[in-house]
């Protein structure tokens, strides 16, 4: 690009799996339509990666539209979105419609889909909107209520739905769920479904499931379905995906077979509704009054047929007031937590080099008061 610009400062990005390393500079952008104009953006310039770049992919790089809390290497460096809503003067909102990735190419969804930039497109969703509240401006945190299986609760507490957050993120494939749903999801799948017996490799996403291609194995499986807060914290709604979104053609086998994979995977740190339940949505963003809407989309069909749903509202008196921690780690506050603790034991050890170094002066003879055994304070207030 000949209107790129280095800063010569280092990024590093690490995710959950992959990482790259690069610099940041920035560069002058145009949009295709309704934004005219050329925009000054920060972009960073990839030079080494790991696991990030995968073998066969077309992309070239990512598109962050979180908060600038998350920005590298800080929050200082305005975003890409922040740098239009300011140059272009454009409401803060955007909206994403995810069509077909994962959807049988027979369906009547079209592949592709549609980001719209400054405000909402009636004629990528049908029905309601329906919003729920941003409980944090970082990730796009929001409040989880309970999980279905088959219309069956899963009688969590709710807090488990939200440990230690739940985002809306289109840069995660899979709905991505807490160890402990995760288990309890796929419990209630297995017992739901109609095939008697089945792999783990399956659930925990090492195997593929096979059928013979005139086989459609979604009626095996039950609807998954999500309850979200609504604006009125005394009601919600329901985001329901049927199994054509979460039992995934991937792979064809000779003539005769179909292999599909799990759609949903666990997560040591949150609950992610990823790509798995994006694809049945229309999603906005809208940052200006901090909430995330649904609203069904045309393209989530197969065989003509529509695989997502909202329904609502429904009453919250049967759950907590609060399902969100009120103990909130920002990725940046861990940063600085851990450059505070690498110093201080910096600073321990460099008395403790010292003090080696500095030959005794005198010698102590010791007695028996001096003997250290577990009574002594040394070792009854070390940390356990």
């Amino acid at each position: 690009s000949s209107t790129y610009r280095s800063q010569g400062i280092e990024v590093t990005v690490k995710y959950s799996q992959g990482s790259w390393t690069g610099v940041l500079g920035t560069d002058v952008i145009t949009m295709p339509k309704g934004l005219y104009g050329s925009y000054t953006i920060n972009i960073a310039t990839i030079l080494e990666s790991e696991n990030f770049f995968l073998p066969g992919v077309k992309w070239h790089g990512i598109l962050g539209l979180a908060y600038d809390a998350l920005a590298k290497p800080s929050s200082s460096v305005e975003t890409f979105f922040d740098s239009l809503v300011r140059q272009a003067e454009i409401p803060n909102i955007f909206s994403l419609q995810m069509c077909g990735a994962g959807l049988p190419v027979s369906g009547s969804g079209t592949n592709g889909g549609s980001l719209v930039l400054g405000g909402v497109e009636p004629s990528l969703y049908t029905g309601d909107i329906w919003y729920t509240p941003i409980k944090e401006e970082w990730y796009y945190q929001v409040e989880i209520l309970k999980l279905e299986v088959g219309g069956q609760n899963l009688e969590l507490d709710c807090r488990e739905y939200n440990a230690d957050k739940a985002i809306v993120d289109s840069g995660t494939t899979l709905l991505r769920l807490p160890e402990k749903v995760f288990s309890a999801v796929v419990q209630a799948i297995a017992r739901t479904s109609l095939i008697q017996e089945f792999s783990s490799g399956f659930w925990t996403g090492s195997q593929l499931a096979c059928w013979d291609r005139t086989e459609k194995p979604w009626s095996l499986f039950p609807k998954l379905s999500i309850y979200l807060r609504d604006e009125n914290s005394s009601r919600s709604f329901r985001i329901s995906i049927l199994p054509q979104l979460y039992i995934q053609p991937i792979l064809v086998i000779g003539d005769n077979l179909q292999c599909y994979r799990f759609g949903i995977s666990s997560s040591t740190n949150a609950l992610v509704i990823g790509a798995t339940v994006m694809e049945g949505f229309y999603v906005i963003f809208d940052r200006a009054q901090r909430r995330v809407g649904f609203a069904v989309s045309p393209c989530a069909e197969a065989d003509g047929a529509p695989v997502s749903e909202i329904e609502g509202p429904f009453t919250t008196a049967d759950v907590a007031s609060n399902c969100v921690s009120s103990v909130s780690f920002h990725e940046p506050v861990l940063w600085i937590a851990s450059y505070a603790l690498m110093s201080l034991c910096g600073i321990i050890l460099l008395v403790l080099v010292i003090l080696l170094l500095i030959p005794p002066r005198c010698q102590h003879r010791y007695t028996d008061n001096d003997v250290v055994n577990d009574e002594s304070s040394l070792v009854r207030h070390r940390w356990k």
